[in-house]
């Protein structure tokens, strides 16, 4: 699947923005943008943009996880709402100290990567293949020119939400990734001790990776960052699975922050 390798930045239009003003402030180009956001007829003249657009701004930054530029207006609660995830893990990644306090121009890394859509794809199918719903690509794409429910277009990149708990944040693999014994597994956790617990399991129900845990270099109540790789027990028995990355609780041993990545084999 055409996932983009390299960094996407969400960019909302000012007025007196320019393609090229916005281009070279992020060292884009114009025509990455345009095919990036599909500014061509039939869904507008070519390269016209208006206040309050919400533009992919493609990067060659060689990390997928999007980053936000705040804008005017902004709230750390309102960009938790469109990710679907918490203001306190948005605040700890992006090493926040006081989470009401947000500048323009700031970027802030989301639990978002960036998939070029291809002839032949359907939200449905996207969706499904990268374990969100439709409403999840609705939600993290509104605003956006080019973008609608019924009609897609081919090169058009199409921001893909990532699925994340309170506590942890899973960066890599990404959603919808083929994976093999040694896959590295990173992300940022927050939890009693830097303990966090991970298992692979494919469609069958087959367990292919025991459960094992991760050490995140910093415990709560900060976030850490955590990075491992993943041996498999077993070979898969379905081409499909999920990797379930968690914490156990101190104290019932019960299952907590349970995040649930779809993989393929």
């Amino acid at each position: 699947m055409p996932t983009i390798q390299t960094k996407g930045l969400i960019y909302t239009v000012r007025p007196g923005d320019t393609l090229y003003s916005i281009a070279a402030t992020y060292g884009s180009t114009i025509a990455a943008i345009e095919r990036a956001n599909y500014l061509f007829p039939p869904v507008t003249d070519r390269g016209l943009i208006f206040p309050d657009d919400v533009l992919i701004i493609p990067t060659s930054i060689s990390n997928p996880i999007v980053s936000h530029i705040v804008t005017n207006g902004d709230t750390l609660t309102a960009i938790a709402q469109t990710f679907d995830t918490h203001v306190d893990l948005l605040a700890g990644v992006n090493k926040l100290a006081n989470p009401n306090l947000i500048f323009v121009g700031q970027r802030l890394l989301v639990p978002a990567f960036t998939y070029e859509i291809v002839s032949g794809d359907t939200l449905f199918t996207i969706a499904s293949t990268y374990g969100v719903t439709v409403s999840d690509l609705e939600e993290t794409n509104a605003d956006r020119p080019g973008f609608q429910r019924d009609v897609i277009w081919p090169e058009y990149q199409l921001i893909i939400p990532i699925p994340t708990s309170r506590n942890i944040f899973v960066t890599r693999p990404l959603p919808g990734s083929t994976i093999a014994s040694g896959q590295q597994l990173e992300g940022y956790a927050r939890a009693f001790e830097a303990v966090i617990n991970y298992q692979l399991r494919d469609d069958n129900g087959v367990v292919v990776t025991k459960e094992r845990y991760a050490m995140a270099d910093e415990g709560g109540p900060a976030y850490g960052f955590f990075s491992t790789t993943i041996p498999f027990d077993r070979q898969p028995t379905s081409n499909t699975g999920e990797l379930w990355v968690y914490t156990i609780s101190a104290k019932d041993g019960s299952i907590q922050d349970l995040i649930k990545i779809r993989v393929y084999f």
